[in-house]
């Protein structure tokens, strides 16, 4: 894992290595930014998640467990930082605790998945994200494999996941959800769709379901090549979604209606690397980082605020980026 600082101009440096750790795809703070998650693929033997404690110049291994399943390519962390582990290979879902002294508890819960979808890539479950959702006790689970949505609540007395199997969402054939992103206002879900490369809206109703609205291409009109869909994310004023395509390399730029909801695509910006797996928009929202796992590098872009479009500023090299963190 390394450390590079973004300046004020958007140009990097290189902070240089911080921890190693095998093969890891994905990470995330503990609430108060003390210590930092990893998680591990470990391909083929089950994933693991390791607890780092953050100190000024490196990270100090506290321990590792675990991830509940195979291919562990997404985790997240909450406010009483209790983690969610989306395992890709094993499709299914894992519950943890990091605890007071920065280790992660030895009791998991974990939550496997059926189903299959239509397509080639979907022969069975592959969880491939999962996230608290704000202002509700919900928590939701993108499963690539199973073409859907899958919803729980946590029981607090257990510390178990609850499933609400009458809330699941099925996407349209094919579409093979990956990674999601909520708008500020709480009304509206944004699932990116890797396989037909697709933004679908998903609106929360007042009685604590959610209804699938229109789908929005990410891809330019005409474009036939291979593409698959890989990030999504939106600015913290709500007014613009971006997301990254793989294959045609790009960030699909949309703006986002403030009454309906609906996107209207801006343009495409191309990312200037191989294979844009994960960006992320800078704290302040003025710039977009993203990672190339194939060309090892990152690019910064300086974001227009009102418009929504993206100027490229720096590129560095990095080691099979796949996942940006903002400390």
């Amino acid at each position: 894992m390394y450390k590079y600082e973004l300046h004020e101009d958007g140009t990097f440096s290189d902070l240089g290595l911080q921890a190693t750790t095998e093969s890891p795809s994905y990470l995330s703070f503990s609430a108060d930014k003390k210590q930092l998650i990893a998680a591990n693929k470990k391909d083929p033997y089950q994933g693991t998640i390791t607890a780092f404690e953050i100190s000024a110049d490196s990270l100090k291994f506290n321990n590792e467990m675990f991830s509940g399943g195979m291919n562990p390519c997404f985790l997240t962390t909450n406010a009483d930082n209790q983690i969610l582990v989306a395992n890709y290979g094993s499709g299914t879902l894992t519950h943890l605790q990091l605890k007071d002294d920065g280790f992660l508890s030895t009791k998991i819960d974990v939550k496997k998945h059926t189903g299959k979808g239509s397509t080639s890539r979907q022969e069975g479950p592959h969880a491939h994200s999962a996230y608290y959702i704000p202002n509700s006790e919900d928590i939701v689970a993108v499963d690539l494999g199973t073409n859907g949505l899958w919803f729980y609540t946590l029981n607090k007395s257990t510390n178990k996941l609850v499933p609400h199997p009458e809330k699941t969402l099925v996407m349209a054939e094919g579409a093979g959800p990956r990674h999601l992103t909520f708008h500020p206002n709480n009304k509206w879900i944004y699932v990116l769709n890797e396989l037909n490369n697709t933004v679908t809206k998903i609106e929360r109703l007042t009685d604590g379901g959610y209804e699938i609205k229109e789908s929005t291409t990410s891809l330019p009109e005409g474009y036939t090549e291979k593409a698959y869909a890989a990030d999504i994310h939106i600015s913290t004023d709500g007014k613009f979604l971006y997301a990254s395509n793989r294959g045609p390399n790009t960030i699909a730029i949309f703006k986002v209606d403030a009454n309906t909801g609906e996107l209207t695509t801006m343009g495409f910006e191309p990312t200037k690397g191989e294979t844009p797996r994960n960006f992320s928009l800078s704290p302040d929202d003025n710039f977009l980082v993203v990672a190339h796992r194939n060309s090892d590098n990152l690019t910064s872009f300086k974001r227009d605020a009102t418009t929504g479009l993206l100027t490229f500023v720096d590129d560095i090299k990095a080691p099979t980026p796949s996942c940006i963190l903002f400390e």
